[in-house]
């Protein structure tokens, strides 16, 4: 286990260089720049002198290898640079909209989770049944209902029509007002939990009716077992691998920042800054904010492999030679 996991440590560093050389060298692709961007209509009045040295002041007057080995060698210092816009350091903007993407995540898997596994492990035992019928009807409409549009008709008809939460306002963080804060974290929790929760059903269904065919689980009920204890004690765990694996992968999506829920709602997660970030040319959030994405991704997928071990004792991750 501890080989594994030095592998998977050593690996990490190869492909987040890669994720940065590539961001870096794309956000330079697009047409214009953080001067101009930064300045707006001022930046026609700007000699070239005074260009020049707002270039220079940002690093943006050295050639592009050389700025970001410039930029790389901070990084590796936990230096992951300075927003031109937001005149704070990058680590700092991303620490502070951080916990409301955390948040939003966790609440989102586990609606998902919850109304996924529920109803695809209902499916799956009662097969070919209205139940069943009405599960991938959900899954269904979960899969083809993009977020922008779940979002809309949640707050129109919760919000506008009912009244019941309000749509908009301050955002409120959970430490000051934690009924205020789930107010406000609910309506876009809903819509991503929802949407999400239709990969799990038909995950779990597909999952369950492999399991619930297998010899073993026969034998459970030839023992004498109760059909609850069969199907929870023995088929939902066998089931499992598949989900986690979507669970985490749909984790660190989130963790990513839900840009188009995000930007819905007004909610000021890490999705929202970066989408800011990218239309005003503010290079070093971006660079820092991808990064910090992309670390999320390959630590929840390590947590993943770790977690087969701890479902299925069958798995083992030491070599046989």
């Amino acid at each position: 286990m501890l080989r594994y996991l030095a592998q998977r440590l050593v690996a990490v560093i190869p492909t987040l260089f890669g994720i940065s050389l590539l961001v870096f060298i794309a956000i330079r692709l697009v047409p214009g720049d953080a001067i101009t961007t930064m300045l707006g209509t001022e930046a026609g009045m700007l000699t070239e002198t005074q260009r020049a040295s707002l270039e220079a002041y940002f690093g943006l007057d050295k050639p592009v290898i050389e700025q970001y080995f410039s930029w790389m060698s901070r990084v590796l210092q936990g230096d992951l640079g300075y927003s031109v816009r937001h005149g704070k350091p990058v680590l700092t903007l991303i620490l502070e909209r951080f916990p409301v993407t955390l948040e939003l995540a966790l609440l989102s898997l586990i609606i998902a989770l919850t109304i996924g596994i529920s109803i695809g492990t209902l499916s799956a035992v009662r097969h070919n049944s209205m139940i069943d019928l009405f599960g991938r009807l959900v899954a269904l409409t979960g899969l083809a209902a993009p977020n922008f549009l779940i979002g809309t008709l949640l707050i129109y008809t919760l919000s506008v029509y009912f009244g019941i939460l309000p749509n908009a306002g301050d955002y409120t963080d959970f430490t000051e007002n934690p009924l205020k804060n789930l107010g406000q974290i609910i309506f876009p929790a809903l819509t991503l939990g929802f949407s999400f929760s239709a990969s799990v059903m038909r995950t779990t269904r597909s999952a369950m009716l492999e399991v619930l065919g297998q010899d073993y689980i026969r034998t459970a009920h030839g023992k004498g077992l109760r059909p609850r204890a069969v199907i929870f004690g023995h088929a939902v765990r066998n089931a499992l691998i598949p989900i986690v694996t979507l669970a985490g992968v749909e984790l660190g999506y989130l963790l990513g920042g839900a840009v188009i829920v995000e930007k819905i709602f007004a909610l000021p997660g890490i999705g929202r800054l970066t989408l800011n970030a990218i239309s005003q040319r503010d290079y070093a959030l971006i660079q820092g904010a991808t990064l910090f994405i992309a670390f999320n991704f390959v630590v929840i997928n390590m947590l993943v492999d770790l977690l087969y071990a701890a479902i299925d004792p069958r798995i083992s991750y030491v070599s046989k030679k």
